[in-house]
Parts: structure tokens; C-alpha cells; sequence
């Protein structure tokens, strides 16, 4: 998890694009192999059940659909549904990020980015729990994403309206020690890998 050389005197720009390449890296590096890959996918489920018991209580729960080699959080969405937890998956509009209801089993589409969403014609919701998807994280909460900045804006705009809990998940390999900051950047409330749960005192 060390720095590169002369990351210091970068701007934070320059300085999360190359974390991002580092943390994206070893993610990949990790994710070439299925069985542990599939293993840290139920070990974050269990995780986030057992150390956030507000995610069972707290409304509407938004996953994702994974894309390259993210963190797997099907099993964790699948596992929810069981216990009858309503969720959503996040669709890219000419607006922003927006949540759209959706179970196990019911159809998708291209949902930008390379991901899958619900259709139009599913019901358009506010979240009460997100399940982030990220590139690299630190244990202060700071996540990087891809750089686009669909997650801060909507968490932003969701955190406006009423209580939000945001739960970032990944393997421990995309931990770094520290993330350069921005004013738009928005922390996580928690990080859930498969070997820890962080909680982020605020």
C-alpha cells in the first residue's frame, strides 16, 4: 500500500489517476482467479448482514451489476431479496446516476458504463442504502472511482432529502493509505472487504 515516488507534488487530480491504475492493478491481479474471487463475493455478503444489521431494516437497498473485475455483490443483493429487502440497481442518464427498483431474476439493459439496469418502465426510487462499487479506498472512508463522478453527485443529491447509509465493497487488496481529497468527493459511512468492516466515524 506505499505511495509511489513524488505522488506529493502531483495536482489531486494527477494524483488519483495514478492510485487508480496502482489500486486497479492489484484488483485485477486478485480477480484472475475465480474461486477467490468467489469466495470474497460471500464473504462480503455475510459481512455486511452480520456487521450492518441496519441494511436489513433500513428500506430500500441499491447494488450494482458488476463490471470488470469489481467486487461481486450479487450474492449480497440475492441474500437480501431472501429476507425480503427491496432493491434497486443504478442506471446512467443525461441526468446523473438515478436507482430503479429490481429482484433477482428480473430482466436488464445497458445501463451505461458497461453495466445493466432495469428497464425504463421499472419504478424510479430514492434509496436508503448504497452499495458502492470503487477503485481504491482508504480508511478514513475516501474512495476513488473511475473519475467520472456519477456516485459523489448522487449521493449528494440522496443525502439531501433524507438519511443515507453508503457502504463501499471490495477486496483488501484496493485498500491505500490515503486518498487525496476534493471538495466534491463524498466519504463512505463504511467499507466492507472480504477480511474487514471498516465504520467511519464522522
Amino acid at each position: 500500500m506505499a505511495d509511489l515516488p513524488n505522488i506529493a507534488a502531483l495536482a489531486p487530480a494527477e494524483q488519483k489517476a495514478r492510485l487508480r491504475r496502482e489500486a486497479l492493478a492489484r484488483r485485477d491481479l486478485f480477480a484472475a482467479d475465480l474461486k477467490r474471487v468467489q469466495a470474497a463475493a460471500a464473504s462480503v455478503s455475510d459481512r455486511v448482514i452480520s456487521d450492518y444489521p441496519a441494511v436489513l431494516r433500513g428500506g430500500i437497498v441499491a447494488g450494482y451489476w458488476p463490471i470488470r473485475s469489481e467486487l461481486d455483490p450479487r450474492p449480497l443483493m440475492a441474500a437480501l431479496d431472501e429476507r425480503a429487502v427491496p432493491l434497486a440497481l443504478p442506471v446512467i442518464t443525461p441526468d446523473g446516476l438515478v436507482f430503479r427498483r429490481w429482484r433477482p431474476g428480473l430482466p436488464l439493459i445497458d445501463a451505461g458504463f458497461g453495466t445493466q439496469g432495469p428497464p425504463p418502465e421499472a419504478p424510479e426510487v430514492d434509496p436508503d442504502v448504497l452499495l458502492v462499487p470503487l477503485s481504491a479506498f482508504d480508511r478514513r472512508g475516501n474512495r476513488l472511482g473511475y473519475g467520472q463522478g456519477n456516485y459523489d453527485k448522487a449521493i449528494s443529491r440522496l443525502s439531501a432529502k433524507r438519511p443515507l447509509i453508503t457502504i463501499g465493497v471490495a477486496f483488501d487488496v484496493q485498500e491505500i493509505g490515503e486518498i487525496p481529497v476534493e471538495p466534491h468527493d463524498r466519504p463512505l459511512d463504511a467499507i466492507v472487504t472480504q477480511v474487514q468492516s471498516i465504520t467511519i466515524t464522522k
